[in-house]
């Protein structure tokens, strides 16, 4: 069950008519799935819309604060935010937070235990003030998590996150290159190239304390056929094999938004957590 509040609530409904006019002019509905990026050099979290078998970038948001130097987070109290591969699903999202609205980035994730990283409680969240977790501004916040809400309540099970110390150009990643945590950044670049190349989050696994990316796309996820084998003489091809082409996005219809709508007011008020934000 989707946790939901009056502050929740009323957050939905306050900005539920914006987005869904900001989205129907991109051709999305908002429950579309979601897959989010932050940059904490440039302070910036992304908000990205699959659409068909790709995302689009919605929106760019201007993080409020975050605390600690670009670099992951190792240790309770080091007061740094994390880096690194992270999902929500339905379980961590908090609409009684004592920082307005927050969702739980799950840190730390498998790579973080394999290095015996620690920490907890380490958020998206509003009220502009933060101790280890990504600070938003409520009004954000509220579009934020409504997005989010909205995806989970639509059928995505966990909603990727993908945290990063800056935009991993060339440049940025020369700039840096003297840095402690530049083989660790490398390996995150993987998995930002891997996106930036297919406007399609990889499936991220942890394999020998590295993070690993499944890129093989088969064809009805917009994938490529493998090389042709040459044919001999003696061989005649009996079959002719058609790709279908991926299906074109329909126009938002306005129904699914009172569906979203309708389930949230459905949803049980769950008991407050008054649990500070991570550090």
């Amino acid at each position: 069950m989707i946790p939901s509040s009056d502050k929740s609530q009323k957050a939905y409904k306050r900005v539920a008519p914006t987005l869904i006019r900001a989205m129907q002019k991109k051709g999305a509905t908002l429950g579309d799935p979601v897959f989010i990026r932050i940059f904490k050099q440039e302070k910036i979290l992304e908000i990205w819309l699959r659409q068909g078998l790709t995302y689009i970038l919605f929106k760019s948001y201007s993080i409020c604060h975050h605390s600690g130097n670009i670099g992951p987070k190792i240790r309770e109290g080091d007061n740094q935010s994390p880096e690194g591969f992270y999902t929500v699903g339905v379980s961590q999202l908090n609409p009684n937070s004592s920082y307005h609205l927050s969702v739980n980035l799950g840190f730390p994730n498998e790579y973080d235990r394999s290095h015996k990283r620690t920490g907890s409680l380490l958020m998206i969240h509003g009220r502009c003030s933060s101790a280890g977790c990504f600070a938003m501004a409520d009004f954000r916040m509220d579009e934020i998590y409504a997005i989010m809400e909205s995806a989970l309540i639509s059928g995505q099970s966990q909603v990727p996150v993908h945290i990063f110390p800056f935009k991993m150009s060339k440049a940025n990643m020369a700039a840096h290159q003297d840095s402690q945590w530049i083989d660790f950044w490398k390996n995150l670049k993987e998995g930002y190239d891997y996106f930036e190349g297919h406007h399609s989050p990889p499936i991220v696994v942890v394999q020998d304390k590295r993070y690993k990316f499944i890129t093989f796309r088969p064809l009805l996820f917009g994938g490529t056929l493998p090389p042709p084998i040459p044919r001999l003489a003696s061989v005649t091809m009996k079959k002719k094999f058609k790709i279908q082409q991926p299906p074109v996005p329909s126009t938002t219809p306005p129904k699914r938004q009172r569906q979203v709508l309708a389930r949230i007011d459905r949803t049980t008020p769950s008991a407050p957590d008054l649990l500070g934000q991570g550090d």
